[in-house]
């Protein structure tokens, strides 16, 4: 992370950021919030505890001499993937985590909320404090989408077709063609550089050479993947790369994530319950695979992240984010704008891997990013679940290939 910020700045960041995860599980039941559908997913509420739990590992434990915790056994309960820190609890068994109940998990909240803020105001607040209850909050974001997307899969198995947020219809616009941007070739630096935060897989910033590229001027849409559902893209093993179609044919994928077609129309589960498709929103829910796949039918490619941080240097950032209450995609409403952030995570064809001359920090925080630069692929732009907050043009987030339950779409890109 680079730039320091002051603790009052981080104070304001925190008590901001806790708040949204304390609005996104309103209304929710203690049965919605204990529920694991599998082993990607983890219960809305263990994302409460870990965030807490991250907060007080890596801040209040090593800055507060005197610091007690509600229950030490909660360090087990709720370390995700921090092999330093510490034993763990078996991932796949989240959901058996019943006790402590809700209402324990947001009493642990409040304690490490009131710890933290006060020694956010107390005499050994400092930049090196600040930053860390920075990254605290930017860890924590993440967890508001996980927390969404991972609630909106478990509720995918209930016939009810419970809703997260009040049902309501959808906009809709009138479809319009795909058009092209076009860039240059050339030697471009990529990654990020100067004040304000960002994540250690984000740097250094170094020089990449691209050949001149198009990127189309919006994401594909439901529609466009209709079309390729119609003309027989899920039984064409010639589109499709060897794991891609063996992952397919193993999980019986016929059409993205959460559809299902209901009297000849396509249907599908969303945060506002079932729905039908919106032929102009930004498709999601489809693996690397699909996306892959259906590049290649459009006789396309998906882009690298170096294409899509050029492309997307310099421009605002603005969208469909967590922060416009819609959490799920929405058609453009102007044809000028590329929808190039939020709405859906756009797949690239780049590995996740580090950038030249990357090192991990040392300790338990340096398995943030670093030990999973390996078999997976990087997404870009956010989505309408990411808290606009986490964006920048240099942001990589990361998953393997085969996942769908992320608000994942794809955007195609063009050789010149």
């Amino acid at each position: 992370m680079d730039g320091r910020p002051e603790p009052a700045s981080a104070l304001e960041l925190f008590r901001r950021t806790r708040a949204r995860t304390t609005d996104l599980v309103a209304g929710l039941s203690p049965e919605d919030m204990t529920v694991q559908s599998m082993e990607d997913a983890s219960p809305a509420k263990w994302h409460l505890a870990h965030t807490t739990w991250f907060f007080e590992q890596f801040i209040l434990r090593e800055r507060v001499a005197d610091y007690r915790s509600p229950d030490d056994r909660f360090a087990y309960l709720f370390n995700s993937y921090y092999v330093q820190a510490g034993p763990r609890h078996a991932r796949s068994r989240r959901g058996l985590i019943t006790r402590p109940g809700v209402e324990e998990v947001m009493s642990y909240r409040r304690h490490v909320e009131a710890a933290l803020e006060d020694l956010l105001r107390g005499e050994q607040a400092d930049d090196d404090l600040a930053a860390r209850v920075v990254l605290g909050c930017h860890h924590e974001m993440q967890h508001q989408e996980l927390l969404v997307t991972d609630l909106l899969h478990a509720l995918s198995f209930n016939p009810l077709m419970p809703a997260i947020r009040k049902p309501e219809p959808m906009p809709s616009h009138g479809e319009t063609p795909m058009g092209w941007t076009e860039h240059e070739g050339g030697i471009f630096a990529i990654g990020h550089e100067g004040p304000g935060f960002a994540y250690d897989c984000e740097g250094p910033r170094h020089d990449v050479l691209l050949r001149p590229f198009a990127l189309g001027d919006r994401p594909v849409t439901n529609g466009d993947w209709i079309a390729f559902m119609e003309d027989g893209g899920y039984d064409r093993p010639e589109l499709w790369l060897m794991e891609g179609w063996a992952a397919a044919e193993r999980n019986s994928w016929d059409a993205p994530l959460y559809w299902w077609q209901q009297d000849g129309e396509w249907w599908c589960f969303q945060t506002r319950g079932a729905q039908p498709v919106n032929l102009s929103a930004p498709v999601a829910h489809v693996s690397y695979y699909e996306a892959d796949a259906y590049a290649r039918w459009a006789g396309k490619r998906l882009p690298t992240e170096a294409e899509w941080e050029v492309a997307a240097a310099g421009q605002p950032i603005r969208g469909n984010f967590m922060e416009s209450g819609r959490l799920r995609p929405v058609p453009r409403a102007d044809a000028r704008e590329s929808q190039l952030y939020g709405d859906v995570w756009e797949w690239t064809q780049s590995p996740f891997t580090p950038y030249p001359g990357f090192r991990p920090p040392e300790g338990a925080l340096g398995e943030y990013n670093g030990k999973f630069m390996v078999n997976q692929m990087v997404l870009r732009g956010g989505a309408c679940t990411t808290p606009i907050e986490q964006m920048r043009a240099s942001y990589r987030t990361f998953f393997h290939p085969d996942k769908r339950w992320q608000m994942t779409g794809l955007r195609l890109a063009d050789d010149r």
